[in-house]
């Protein structure tokens, strides 16, 4: 027994150690669309690129999946370069060695600005991060990697911030991309009430006068300066180039209206015929991230409303605690499920 006990171990452990690995690499792309924007951040940006183990051994070609991080967060980090929360290529590795006939090559952007995120937007002042995405970095990868170069075979998805980009570069570009995943996307809807919500944030924003004081100040103040460099640029308001939605201690209706028309939930049915277009979209969030738990709800909703099939989860959870798992297990076999691979 002990040594049908010992052998058993010693395959259990082969057969781990046999896992192969995909590859990950990390270049620059140079984005002219990402040029001359007014934070100043470089427009040759790193990429993240997974490439599955068997991409090294033959002439196949891959579907692409476009994983967008969330705010604050880089390409390095999800994919363990640096330390964080969750790695990527691990979760790959295990997924496709168990269904090596769905591998896929994954691509994540490096979306850290000046202001830590640039929440996937048009803007002078960030650059215009959806274009450069759907356009420039899509067709970057069809030229320079063996992809399935057809929005059959194009996934976008994304958390928190991410998946919000996911759900805005998606919604817009259905002839680029088949299949959407949101996990925990933030930022869908409007703030149901801004005084009690974000006042604090908001007076403590209007007191920043230079990056070294918003490198220090807490997160959701610096998420609010992203949102602005995304949704309310202003090129004539130095340093940030951007307008808060206060000022002198009021709100400004004008900017949180221009915030509004950036929720998808607002705008969602002037995008619907586009959405239509999508093979297939999902989402999900912890149950405890009530916040995008209720949005997510809504978006369910609205939906249904239209009568577009989708799946739709919320699980219980936080903002980042089960997310990984929910990667490996719902994410990408709804990509597997969706994405065409020949």
């Amino acid at each position: 027994m002990a040594v049908l006990l010992s052998l058993s171990a010693s395959i259990g452990w082969a057969q781990k150690r046999e896992i192969a690995k995909g590859t990950v690499q990390r270049i620059k792309v140079h984005s002219q669309l990402l040029e001359g924007n007014l934070s100043g951040d470089s427009a040759d940006r790193y990429i993240s690129i997974y490439l599955p183990a068997s991409y090294q051994s033959g002439s196949k070609r891959y579907p692409v999946v476009f994983f967008l991080h969330g705010y604050t967060d880089n390409d390095a980090k999800v994919y363990g370069l640096q330390p964080h929360w969750m790695t990527l290529p691990p979760m790959l590795d295990t997924a496709f060695a168990k269904d090596p006939a769905h591998e896929m090559i994954v691509v994540t952007p490096d979306a850290y600005t000046l202001f830590q995120g640039s929440m996937y937007s048009n803007s002078a002042t960030t650059g215009n991060w959806e274009d450069f995405i759907a356009r420039e970095l899509v067709s970057y990868m069809d030229q320079h990697y063996r992809t399935l170069s057809q929005k059959e075979s194009r996934g976008i998805c994304g958390h928190s911030m991410g998946g919000y980009g996911a759900l805005r570069i998606g919604e817009k570009n259905p002839d680029v991309f088949s299949s959407v995943y949101l996990l925990s996307p933030c930022c869908l809807n409007s703030s149901a009430d801004p005084v009690t919500e974000m006042m604090p944030q908001l007076l403590r924003a209007e007191g920043i006068k230079t990056i070294d004081a918003f490198n220090k100040t807490d997160f959701f103040t610096k998420a609010l300066f992203a949102s602005a460099a995304a949704w309310s640029p202003n090129p004539e308001n130095p340093p940030f180039y951007l307008d808060l939605p206060i000022k002198d201690g009021n709100l400004q209706p004008d900017i949180l209206h221009k915030w509004d028309a950036n929720r998808p939930l607002n705008n969602l049915d002037q995008y619907i015929y586009n959405i239509r277009k999508l093979k297939a979209i999902a989402f999900d969030a912890g149950n405890k991230d009530k916040s995008i738990a209720e949005s997510i709800e809504k978006l369910n909703g609205e939906l249904k409303k239209y009568g577009v099939a989708h799946t739709f989860e919320i699980y219980d959870g936080d903002h980042i605690n089960r997310v990984a798992k929910r990667m490996e297990e719902k994410m990408l076999r709804f990509f597997s499920e969706n994405l065409s691979f020949k």
